[in-house]
């Protein structure tokens, strides 16, 4: 049976959407637990939000006559897409340029190296609050930048990096495991929800 209860929107956490880690940081298992202190929060997104594509290419075979028969899955690629609009955020610029490319602070100077060293994966959370207050969580333990969209420098809008995130799968064979979660729900002594 259809209800409206289950649909949703997402917005960010109050505390942020999306955090980066050094590889090997400890992963969360659920939707609620405090992230290990690795993580590091990139800031505000823009309002365009988060965009997972998810969806599988095939190729079609055919038989003589031109009829398909059968589909192949060829790929089956997982990205995020969101754009960092705070461009003064050390771990935004670490994120976009890599760890070993930004030294400094804004106190004493910011010095960010743009090259072709590849940048490496790491682990990425997102976390997001859903209807009535209940939380989802996408955690991607091997998330590699694989594309960075043109910077703009204007005076009508954020400095910003669209970041396209390509979640690689670990030895499950996973690109990222997803927890949803309603922290207000009463537990029933009897085990169930």
């Amino acid at each position: 049976m259809a209800q409206v209860e289950n649909v949703t929107t997402a917005k960010p956490k109050i505390d942020g959407a999306i955090y980066s880690a050094p590889k090997g940081t400890t992963l969360p298992t659920d939707a609620k637990t405090a992230l290990d202190p690795a993580f590091k929060p990139l800031g505000y997104i823009s309002e365009d939000g988060l965009t997972n594509s998810n969806s599988p290419k095939s190729d079609g075979i055919k038989a003589w006559g031109g009829d398909t028969v059968a589909t192949v899955q060829t790929e089956k690629e997982n990205t995020y897409s969101y754009t960092l609009i705070e461009s003064l955020n050390i771990n935004v610029l670490k994120e976009a340029y890599g760890d070993d490319n930004v030294t400094g602070t804004l106190k004493t100077g910011i010095t960010v190296k743009a090259n072709s060293k590849e940048l490496l994966e790491h682990p990425v959370v997102i976390d997001m609050t859903l209807r009535n207050g209940v939380y989802q969580r996408i955690v991607i333990e091997f998330g590699k930048v694989s594309e960075i969209g043109d910077i703009s420098y204007t005076d009508s809008d954020a400095v910003g990096y669209e970041i396209t995130l390509t979640a690689l799968p670990n030895t499950n064979g996973d690109t990222a495991l997803i927890y949803i979660v309603d922290p207000n729900a009463e537990t029933n002594p009897g085990g169930g929800e």
